[in-house]
């Protein structure tokens, strides 16, 4: 069984909430290893509530978490080193930041697009991703979800966007937004932190499936028709290109989006139809041609 290794860091105060909850859960314990990372001590999962959970292969799953002092987005070194086990996903539990400030809880895979990397990563590089562990984050989110208020929150997939980019792992990062209200919420976090456990069981669960999996293309930053496909449909996506980034692929960004996701057989290339202008239509069915694979719409995914 795989190992998930859960980030959380002392400069981030959504993290902090979120690991809070984690530790002193009443649905899971952690237990405190000797095993120091980033000068912490390591904490593993030792026990999971029989009506938290649907499935026991989860419990089988060594899920640790661990603690950094550095921002989540810049951490190009995981210290694997310090480690006496092989991260095979690693869950970053991050807060989220928006001018909207609306509240949210997110998940999405890592990445910049373009020549700029100001918020970590590198230029022109993304993240490793599990299609079906992303899946299995949002849905999870969603269903956690349903303890808050309705309504209070959206529950959001985003397109990649920020760093770390350099990891050989796959990864996720899945937040708590969008200003210091929310990442101090203390219902919030536990929310977010269950979904974290919940993530795990589901990705069982979705893989069990088979979903098809696609790359994204087109739409804005939230990704609102990629989030009903993966909602709807079995189909899980790895990666989303957003519409404003379109212009800057090219064949070995479409070959990073393929081979960086673990999932070794992408079906479809998937176009936001209404979310790319013409020149966007165009310039990337020219480009995605070399690929022997199929491009579909959203919406023919929906009839």
């Amino acid at each position: 069984m795989p190992n998930f290794l859960i980030i959380s860091s002392s400069e981030d105060i959504a993290s902090i909430n979120i690991r809070h909850k984690l530790i002193n859960s009443k649905n899971y314990t952690f237990k405190e290893l000797n095993n120091k990372w980033y000068g912490h001590n390591l904490f593993l999962l030792n026990k999971v509530k029989k009506d938290f959970i649907k499935e026991e292969i989860s419990l089988n799953n060594r899920v640790y978490l661990g603690l950094t002092d550095k921002s989540l987005i810049f951490l190009d070194d995981l210290k694997l080193e310090e480690l006496d086990f092989k991260p095979d996903f690693l869950i970053f539990a991050s807060r989220h930041a928006s001018k909207s400030a609306r509240p949210a809880l997110l998940i999405h895979t890592t990445g910049n697009w373009g020549e700029e990397a100001l918020f970590g990563g590198n230029s022109k590089e993304i993240a490793y991703s599990s299609a079906i562990l992303l899946k299995a984050g949002f849905l999870s989110l969603l269903e956690s979800s349903r303890e808050l208020e309705e309504g209070k929150f959206s529950i959001d997939l985003e397109v990649n966007h920020h760093g770390p980019t350099n990891h050989s792992i796959p990864l996720v990062f899945i937040e708590l937004g969008s200003i210091k209200a929310e990442w101090n919420d203390q219902e919030a976090g536990k929310v977010v932190a269950d979904a974290i456990i919940k993530t795990i069981e589901k990705y069982w669960m979705v893989k069990k499936e088979n979903p098809i999996i696609g790359l994204g293309f087109g739409g804005t930053h939230y990704s609102p028709k990629f989030k009903k496909l993966i909602i709807n449909i079995n189909i899980a996506i790895a990666h989303i290109c957003p519409k404003y980034f379109v212009q800057e692929l090219n064949e070995e960004m479409i070959k990073q989006m393929i081979e960086k996701t673990i999932e070794k057989t992408v079906r479809f290339f998937i176009f936001d139809w209404k979310g790319l202008n013409a020149p966007d239509k165009s310039y990337l069915s020219q480009i995605l041609k070399e690929f022997n694979i199929e491009i579909k719409r959203t919406k023919e995914f929906q009839k």
